[in-house]
């Protein structure tokens, strides 16, 4: 497996969610959008095509399953799907769902706030992110 010393996707430094041969979830470490989670390939690779037809394929299922675990337990208005890479250029999906109420919306999180997610609302969804971990290795078990 192909690994670029200093990219912190290759050594995926951080907790992970479910670790598989190919690819891992995380759930960031996002105080003001819980639930925000990666779906990160294990090589080091900048874009999907960049990989066999079988290995996006399954990167594909494995997107489809963690929005699936979002959904399930966030309960979100919408989930946000995006493959950026711009900094860090390892193949990685993010997986982010989205309320009226959060700080950016309709926007991107990723543009400027246009308000503050109430505290108590954000310690609700909060305290969804152990249901979220035991939904993602409970879908995640069918790619050992």
């Amino acid at each position: 497996m192909t690994r670029q010393a200093g990219c912190e996707l290759c050594e995926l430094a951080m907790p992970v969610a479910w670790r598989g041969e190919k690819f891992a979830v995380i759930v960031v470490d996002d105080a003001a959008y819980p639930g925000f989670c990666r779906v990160i390939w294990r090589e080091h690779v900048r874009e999907m095509s960049d990989l066999a037809a079988a290995d996006r394929l399954l990167l594909n299922d494995a997107v489809y399953e963690l929005e699936l675990a979002v959904r399930e337990v966030m309960a979100p208005l919408k989930v946000n799907v995006a493959s950026l890479g711009n900094v860090v250029p390892h193949l990685h999906w993010h997986v982010i769902p989205r309320y009226a109420d959060d700080a950016h919306f309709p926007a991107p999180v990723w543009a400027a706030a246009s308000r503050q997610t109430d505290e108590a609302v954000l310690a609700v969804r909060r305290a969804l992110l152990p249901a979220l971990a035991d939904a993602i290795v409970r879908r995640f078990e069918q790619f050992q």
